[in-house]
């Protein structure tokens, strides 16, 4: 027994205990944002291992990423991956030519995203983004996995998001498929999430979901929630929190733009006004949007919405009717 507890480089309590002892750690910390206050979602987070779905991740290093992972042979190195697994941040686990394609999303907002979702008992959610599989795993310890579909345009990460709910022991549907396209095969759906950064909402998401249903999707650089009255109709405000999420791959994708020159570094540097310059950037040069952040005394995000009707969209300031209105990408 003392071998094996040296080999596994934890000499007191055992790597379960370990890991048990991180999770409630990480439990606390995320309570301390005033989110889990839902015991359902607390159990969640409490009882889901995320360091199931993070067998290996990476972590900014001199001349590129460093890869730990959950068999490294070091056991020091091996505590360190576990304690990193449960830190509150966004973890790195896939990289293809030095770019991040996927990430763990920080626990904290996943758990502000779950709770804003407001899911019942029997509610059927779709994900967009499948990523590790750890928020559907969460969402399976919440529904039943009976209820959660996953959907994921990389095979490989569908694949390994798969393995890694069933070593959890949930069992959702996993889907290859265009994330813009929803799951049609599955719908109606009460809920969707997204998990990727969209330059506008997808209307093949609102025609999948049944009346009155909910989507919550990464929109600029923050969280829209939209209420879906019909298969055109939907209406909602962004959450007040930021959020920054890898960009969408398919359909609906759109390329960044390049940073524009001239403007004062702590312009840049103030978060809202990048939220609203991205927000806008199909309609207002970035010198008109910096005029109106002003004017408008640096709106926060909850200030700004998104309705979606008659096969148009638009983001708006404060009301969908008033004068601060811009036209979305199509959907």
């Amino acid at each position: 027994m003392g071998a094996q507890r040296e080999r596994d480089g934890y000499a007191e309590d055992g790597f379960a205990e370990a890991a048990a002892r991180a999770r409630r750690a990480l439990v606390r910390e995320i309570e301390a944002y005033g989110t889990l206050g839902d015991p359902a979602w607390r159990a969640a987070f409490s009882e889901v291992p995320r360091h199931l779905f993070v067998p290996y991740y990476y972590v900014p290093g001199i001349g590129g990423y460093e890869r730990l992972w959950s068999g490294d042979p070091d056991p020091a190195r091996r505590a360190r991956w576990l304690r990193g697994a449960y830190r509150d941040v966004p973890l790195a686990t896939r990289v293809r030519d030095g770019e991040l394609v996927t990430s763990s999303s920080q626990p904290s907002l996943m758990a502000q995203m779950l709770e804003a979702l407001d899911v019942r008992d029997g509610d059927d959610v779709l994900e967009i983004g499948a990523g590790t599989g750890y928020n559907a795993g969460l969402l399976s310890h919440r529904l039943g996995a009976e209820h959660v579909t996953t959907v994921d345009i990389d095979e490989e990460i569908t694949e390994s998001a798969r393995a890694h709910l069933a070593v959890a022991g949930h069992r959702p549907t996993v889907v290859t498929g265009d994330g813009a396209r929803g799951c049609p095969a599955h719908a109606p759906f009460d809920r969707i999430v997204a998990t990727c950064t969209l330059p506008s909402v997808p209307y093949a998401w609102l025609a999948q979901c049944r009346p009155d249903a909910l989507v919550l999707a990464p929109l600029s650089t923050g969280l829209l929630l939209l209420r879906v009255a019909d298969e055109a109709h939907a209406e909602g405000r962004f959450l007040a929190t930021p959020a920054y999420f890898v960009a969408l791959r398919g359909g609906n994708a759109r390329f960044p733009r390049p940073r524009p020159m001239g403007l004062p570094r702590h312009v840049f540097d103030d978060d809202r006004f990048q939220f609203l310059r991205t927000l806008t950037e199909e309609s207002l040069d970035v010198r008109e949007a910096l005029s109106l952040w002003q004017r408008e005394r640096r709106p926060e995000r909850e200030r700004f919405g998104v309705t979606v009707s008659g096969g148009r969209q638009w983001a708006w300031l404060d009301d969908p009717e008033g004068p601060y209105a811009w036209p979305l990408p199509s959907g």
